[in-house]
């Protein structure tokens, strides 16, 4: 039979049969020794082929179909493995704010090379747009300026006052979107926002380490109510990309790749060759230095676990 994997809690997966039915999984022993070293082979939104357990009340997935894609991030305290967070994406929502708790560009640089990687599309989120002051509008000024020139689509939105959240829902309608962000920049309070029925936990951010509480455990997708599917995240800390060659990162940042082909090496990793049309734009202006900081880090395997930048070195 085939179903749709619903949440994942490490070893249980929640799949919903094709006769709309939920029936608890596990993971065919044999199916973790297939050289794959994800801490977690089958991922929410992963279509299944899975057979039920003689006499009881639970099934057995015994082959994964082939995914359209997923975002994968190395495992923070395992570093040799990763950990798929979702599959068969149509937009993934990166929720960032620029204080309490602050997102960095290391971080959102991450997890758009990652998602550029597996040809995700992806919107940026500013949330919490009701509590700033006016330097942190300024920041946020800056941070929309910079990916909205690259490319990506920026909302500034606030989801306990209801600000820009139709303009969101309208985007998800009919679609299979992916939440992520650090705990506490507000992902389960906009999800509730948008589907008052879930009910989702929240909780307050810690105002003396400015860092969320873990809410949601583990992935989990959820159908909504105006069409589509919303899959929600736990809050992540740090994002490591995944066995990217350096020669390949160029292709993730759109606004290198755009200009590429205009250096004078077709092996140019835009470091310290000569007429490098990267390093060019970037003395101009015309690329963000956050974002060649961020490329330079992920070219010398700088791991981000921790939310660490330099705002003032902008």
């Amino acid at each position: 039979m085939i179903g749709i994997v619903y949440k994942s809690t490490g070893s249980w997966y929640t799949v919903k049969t094709e006769n709309g039915d939920f029936l608890e999984c596990r993971i065919k022993g044999k199916f973790r020794m297939k050289g794959i070293k994800s801490t977690n082979p089958v991922s929410v939104g992963d279509h299944v082929i899975f057979e039920f357990e003689a006499g009881k009340e639970t099934g057995v997935i015994n082959t994964i179909l082939d995914r359209k894609n997923y975002i994968i991030r190395k495992s923070v305290n395992l570093s040799k493995q990763t950990h798929i967070i979702a599959s068969n994406i149509d937009i993934a929502f990166l929720v960032v704010t620029i204080d309490n708790p602050p997102t960095f560009t290391g971080f959102i640089d991450r997890f758009l090379a990652s998602a550029e990687a597996y040809a995700i599309k992806t919107i940026l989120l500013f949330n919490k747009l009701d509590i700033y002051n006016d330097d942190e509008l300024e920041k946020l000024a800056i941070l929309e300026d910079t990916y909205t020139n690259i490319g990506y689509q920026c909302i500034a939105i606030s989801a306990t006052k209801n600000i820009s959240i139709d303009e969101v829902k309208a985007l998800m309608k009919d679609k299979t979107t992916m939440f992520s962000g650090h705990s506490g920049v507000g992902k389960s309070t906009l999800i509730n926002a948008l589907e008052p029925s879930l009910n989702l936990k929240t909780k307050e951010v810690s105002k003396q380490h400015k860092q969320g509480m873990h809410t949601t455990t583990f992935a989990e997708m959820f159908e909504l109510s105006f069409g589509g599917f919303i899959i929600d995240t736990p809050g992540i800390k740090g994002f490591g990309v995944v066995d990217f060659e350096p020669g390949q990162i160029t292709d993730y940042f759109p606004e290198f790749f755009k200009i590429k082909s205009k250096c004078k090496f077709n092996n140019c990793l835009h470091i310290k060759e000569p007429k490098c049309a990267v390093k060019k734009a970037l003395d101009e202006g015309d690329i963000a230095f956050s974002r060649y900081r961020s490329y330079m880090q992920i070219i010398e395997g700088e791991d981000e676990h921790y939310r660490t930048d330099i705002w003032d070195k902008e």
